[in-house]
């Protein structure tokens, strides 16, 4: 692909509004139009940031012509229907985390794309950030021995409100779809898969996950230890142990600026990467540059790995008593 990558934008939400000023550090890429089941939002959202034209519909969105890649950041449970429209218009995709409401969603995006030969990618900025980057390949040059294990946890004081998204079933709600997917897959990237995974928390009453805590175990005896919580407020610090030394990811591990290193037996290393913009830009350029190489998924982001991420949330939902299900 020579032309620039013409991006779509599906949901008009906050999560957006603060994704798209990234794309000014995206060079081959431009956003073209934007869509919402609403013709005012999408205007409304089209006139703040200068997109030339607003659909008010997630169909008209994915038949213009003019789009090439569509991210999609409406709540968890909408993503399925809009991907499949996607994909069926040969549209490559950027979802937002959690990928889906249900590993049978995400595992049917998932044989969509590689049948079709579609780029697809969860927008999972944190494997992204320079800070997570420095991390990872200290750990491959051998810096911290075998990494052994992980602690995380992220949490905020919301308070509740049966009308907001958070706290709807409907809508996705919960700690483990919006938190949870963080903490899960930031272990599931440095130890890989685990075999088993036991959660406890509380339910809202509005019967979501209000808040967990995960033990993810694995046969060889690795473990991550993970807190996530809506009722109230975590650092957000992050810990990756290895057999001589380990990596502090200081708050908000997430999208970090910086990383402590502990080698065994020697002072700590501050290292400071900071990112372009806020920091969505990096996963942005991660599909825009697969796009226009022909590649169909990411190396960083596989979408194996958002399916192995995706079955142990919806596992630890339903130990919690939570089940979620896609939007019709």
């Amino acid at each position: 692909m020579e032309r620039k990558v013409r991006w779509g934008i599906a949901g008009p939400g906050r999560i957006a509004d603060l994704v798209v000023p990234d794309f000014q550090y995206v060079e081959s890429a431009v956003i073209t139009a934007v869509g919402s089941r609403s013709q005012e939002r999408a205007d409304g959202f089209a006139a703040r940031h200068a997109i030339p034209v607003a659909h008010g519909s997630y169909d008209s969105l994915v038949a213009d012509p003019e789009v090439d890649v569509i991210y999609v950041a409406t709540p968890h449970p909408q993503h399925l229907a809009i991907a499949r429209s996607a994909l069926d218009a040969g549209k490559a995709l950027l979802i937002e985390k959690t990928f889906t409401a249900t590993v049978a969603g995400a595992r049917e995006i998932v044989e969509r794309a590689r049948a079709a030969r579609i780029f697809c990618m969860e927008a999972m900025w944190t494997r992204f950030q320079p800070a997570i980057v420095a991390a990872r390949d200290l750990i491959a040059d051998g810096a911290i021995g075998e990494v052994r294990a992980v602690q995380a946890e992220l949490g905020v004081d919301r308070p509740y409100d049966p009308a907001d998204r958070l706290f709807d079933p409907a809508q996705g709600g919960g700690a483990m779809l919006d938190l949870g997917v963080y903490v899960v897959s930031f272990a599931q990237h440095f130890l890989g898969t685990p075999e088993k995974i036991v959660a406890t928390g509380s339910l809202a009453p509005t019967g979501v996950d209000l808040e967990a805590g995960l033990l993810l175990g694995y046969d060889d005896g690795k473990s991550a230890a993970l807190q996530i919580s809506l009722r109230h407020s975590l650092p957000g610090y992050a810990r990756i142990f290895g057999t001589k030394g380990w990596i502090d990811v200081p708050p908000r591990f997430h999208h970090p600026k910086a990383i402590v290193l502990h080698r065994s037996g020697a002072e700590p290393e501050h290292i400071t990467r900071e990112p372009l913009g806020v920091g969505y830009s990096h996963e942005l350029i991660e599909v825009t540059d697969g796009m226009r190489a022909g590649r169909t998924e990411s190396a960083m982001m596989p979408l194996d790995d958002t399916l192995a991420v995706q079955t142990l949330l919806n596992d630890a939902c339903e130990q919690l008593g939570v089940h979620h299900n896609e939007a019709p």
